[in-house]
Parts: structure tokens; sequence; C-alpha cells
């Protein structure tokens, strides 16, 4: 699962099911809208919006230019501080990593902080097949968990449930991993965050060994930065006895003042906030004071191919605030789960087939297509990622990597479409067949075609043909004005 959701289907066939669930539609509506208009306004707050967001790109932009000098300065500065860096090239190095750490210290149990990229390593299984369990403590990730479910959101990974569903995932599944809920709970939501609370409270309190990511990491000083609305990350960095931190390696910023602006960008872009309720930053070891063991795994896993393109390195500006899902009519409507990934919308769109590379397999090679281009994207984009110029990129890339052997019924179209356009007396005959047909098939009253044009109308209506052809029309009508 270090790429995909394993046995997704490509885009199209996933989203066609979602669209067919009138309760997930509902969710998403009611949590994308209520999370956009929260942006909406405290954006407006801001008068230099557009220059911190331009201040975000070139910064990060800056970084990448020279990310390998950057993550040696990191490097030096985590060890100085007594932190033990690793290197993963891809996901199964990283979880080894963990893995060792968690044997090491004889534990079959870690807490974790929210992570995409642990996610995206599939950390939680490669632990399990280790016979160790990851819980996580967000409250949202917990739900997943505990609904043998998959994340939806990068912000909100149980957006696609509503309070009834909570409130029965955790009456019948808290029991079997732990403290079980209150006979009596509702779906009150401070009844159902209590149950979480003191359902994660024993674990906390047991927990030797806990896994984060970090939103951000400082190469001058070695600091790591993770930014959550409750609380349940700074438990996990500050009771455990060892600290491992996956970390990908564009997350790095040179210095404090880079940092500034992002974390004035962030939370006004993800939660809807002028800032985070907690940030917590932590350097290394502190004697008597947090974690006494700590290490951080600099994970590459596709990162350094992403950076060898020029038009889709972009998307490593990315920082994770979700604000292009909230904004997406093609997400709002099929959800997360139809991008088959743990980066679902539109930027998962483009990072998923920068980090894996194209012509791999189907389902990747769709989500370019899983998209509009109306450009929505990239107008919240706190770091000015333009997601539709990268999605018509990838869309290149794609093509390109399935030429050779059998065309594609686009390919023969385009084809077909070269020939017509290339003689006018061509084009004109086709233009008059083509009438004639569309006229015939108009008067039956066809509003579907037969494959392979069924797979146009099928979710489209055919659009009546005129009574006679542009060319008729202008030879007449032109002459006489």
């Amino acid at each position: 699962m270090s790429a995909t959701f394993v046995g997704m289907p490509a885009f199209p066939q996933a989203a066609r099911e979602a669209l067919g669930n009138a309760q997930l539609r509902a969710n998403l509506a009611h949590a994308t809208g209520t999370i956009r208009a929260k942006r909406a306004a405290v954006v407006a707050e801001v008068e230099d919006w557009e220059e911190l967001r331009l201040a975000g790109a070139a910064i990060k932009d800056a970084t990448l230019l020279r990310l390998d000098e950057h993550l040696l300065r990191l490097e030096a500065a985590l060890q100085a501080r007594g932190a033990l860096v690793h290197w993963a090239r891809d996901a199964a190095e990283a979880c080894a990593v963990v893995a060792e750490v968690a044997r090491a210290h004889g534990v079959d149990e870690v807490v974790k902080v929210k992570s995409m990229a642990t996610q995206e390593i599939g950390l939680n299984e490669a632990l399990a097949a280790e016979g160790i369990a990851a819980w996580e403590t967000d409250l949202a990730e917990l739900i997943v968990q505990l609904g043998d479910d998959l994340p939806s959101h990068i912000l909100v990974p149980a957006i696609h449930r509503n309070r009834a569903e909570i409130r029965d995932i955790f009456a019948r599944a808290m029991g079997a991993a732990g403290r079980p809920a209150p006979a009596d709970l509702t779906d009150d939501p401070a009844r159902l965050a209590e149950a979480a609370r003191l359902h994660l409270r024993e674990k906390f309190l047991r927990a030797r060994v806990a896994v984060s990511g970090a939103n951000f990491a400082v190469a001058d000083t070695g600091t790591l930065v993770v930014v959550e609305s409750e609380g349940n990350g700074r438990m996990c960095l500050t009771l455990p006895e060892v600290l491992v931190s996956v970390v990908g390696i564009e997350k790095v910023v040179p210095t404090w003042s880079g940092l500034e602006v992002f974390l004035q960008l962030l939370p006004r872009s993800s939660t809807g906030e002028r800032m985070n309720p907690y940030t917590s930053t932590w350097t290394g070891v502190t004697p008597g004071d947090g974690p006494q063991e700590v290490h951080v795994v600099l994970l590459d896993n596709g990162r350094t191919r992403a950076l060898a393109d020029e038009v889709g390195r972009q998307a490593l500006r990315c920082i994770r605030c979700s604000a292009c899902l909230n904004v997406c009519p093609v997400y709002e409507r099929t959800g997360g789960h139809a991008y088959g990934s743990v980066y679902p919308g539109p930027i998962g769109a483009i990072l998923n087939p920068l980090l894996r590379g194209v012509g791999q397999d189907a389902q990747t090679d769709s989500l370019p297509y899983a998209s509009t281009l109306c450009g929505a994207c990239f107008e919240v984009c706190p770091v000015r990622i333009d997601i539709p110029e990268v999605l018509v990129h990838l869309r290149s890339q794609v093509v390109d990597a399935h030429r050779g052997g059998l065309p594609r019924p686009e390919a023969v179209a385009m084809r077909g479409g070269a020939w017509a356009f290339a003689r006018p007396r061509r084009w004109a005959f086709v233009e008059r067949a083509g009438g004639l047909l569309g006229r015939a098939v108009g008067r039956l009253g066809v509003r579907r075609l037969p494959w392979p044009a069924s797979a146009w109308t099928r979710a489209r209506d055919l659009p009546p043909v005129p009574r006679r052809p542009f060319r008729s029309w202008w030879l007449r009508e032109g002459s006489r004005s």
C-alpha cells in the first residue's frame, strides 16, 4: 500500500460507484462547504495574502533547487542535537527502520501522530506484519482505523462519515482495540470526543514508542514541526521514551524566517483558523524532557523522481493543507477513495503519478484525467501550485507511455480527425456524411450510442444535430451579408 490502495480500480470506475452513494455526496457537500466558508473568511482578513502565497512558492522553489545542500545541513543539525538520522530510498526501507527501532525496545505497540508520509509507505500494515500494533491517535484517523476503513481526505480522513456512522463505529469496535465506548454513547460530538479521549488515554500512558511525521523541518537548527488541532500529537511527542519521525525530504525549510511564512499560510488554508491550536517543535534530544531517543527517517520514495520533472516538481511545494480538495467539484462528488491513494483530490491526481511514474498501472494513469481543469485548485493553493498545468503535462506523459502496440480508441479518433482535416474536400465529405447520419439518428430518438462511443454518451445526452452543416449555412447566409 505504499502508493495506492491495493485493489482499487481506475478512477472512472471508482468515481462511478461513488456517485451512486447519496449519503456520501451529502456528507462531502456539507463538510467541504463548511471548510471553504471558514477558509474564505480568514484569508480575507490578510491584506497581503497574495504576497504571502508568492513568498511561500519562492521559498519552496529555492529550497528544492538546492535540496541536497539543505538536507545535509538538516542531517548535521539533527545529529549535533542527539538525533539518529536514517535515509530511506523507498517505503520498504523506511518501514524497516521503524520496525527495527520498535523491536530493539521490545514493544508490541506504538502510538502515532497523524502522518501522511507513514500512510504513504503503508507503515501500519508493515508493523502489523511484524506483530506490532500501530494505534492512530488523531480523532479522524482513529475513526478510520476502528472502522477498518481507508482515509478519504488529507486534513479530515473521515470526512465521508457522519456523526451517526461514527457513533456506530465506536460502539462496535472500540472494545476490541482497548477501552470500550460508553454503553449510553450518543452521536453528540462532545460525547464522541469524550469516548475517543478515554479510549486513547490508556494508550498514551503506556506507550514507550511513538511515530510521527513532520509538517516542516528547519535545516538551520534541526527542528521538526508538527501542527495539529487536538493535542494528541503533543501527547505522542512528549510522553513516550522513544520517538521516530518519518519526514519526506521535501519538508525541509532552510530557516525559521521561512517557517514563519508557512505558519501563516497553512492554518488559514487547511482548517480555516488564524493559527493552529497546537504547534509543536522539537530539536533532537533534551535531557530529562520528552523522548530520550529520537530517530528521524528522511524519506525519498519517488520524490527525487518528481524533482527531476521540470514542470511537475512544483507539486513538491505542497504543504498538505487540502484546500484544493475542498474546492474541487470532482472531489466533492466522488470523495477521496475514488483516487485510490492516501493523496486524493487534485494534489493526489498529480502527486501520485509523479512519485510512481506513469505507464506502470491503469489506476495511476487514470488520475491526471480526474479533473475538469477548472483551475479552482490553483486559486486557493497557498504555495501557488499550478495543478491544471501539471495535469495536462502528465496527460501527455500518459499518452507517450502507451505509444506503440494497439492504439487506444482516442488515438484512432485523433488519427481519423487528422486525416479529415488535412484536405478541405475530405472535411466537406465527412461533414455531409456526419450530418446525414446524425439527422437519421435524431429522427429515431436515439440518445445513447453503441460501444465505443457509449463511453461518451453514458454520462451525457447526445446533442441534436443541426438541420444543415455550418459550411452550407455560411454559403447561404454569408452571401446575404
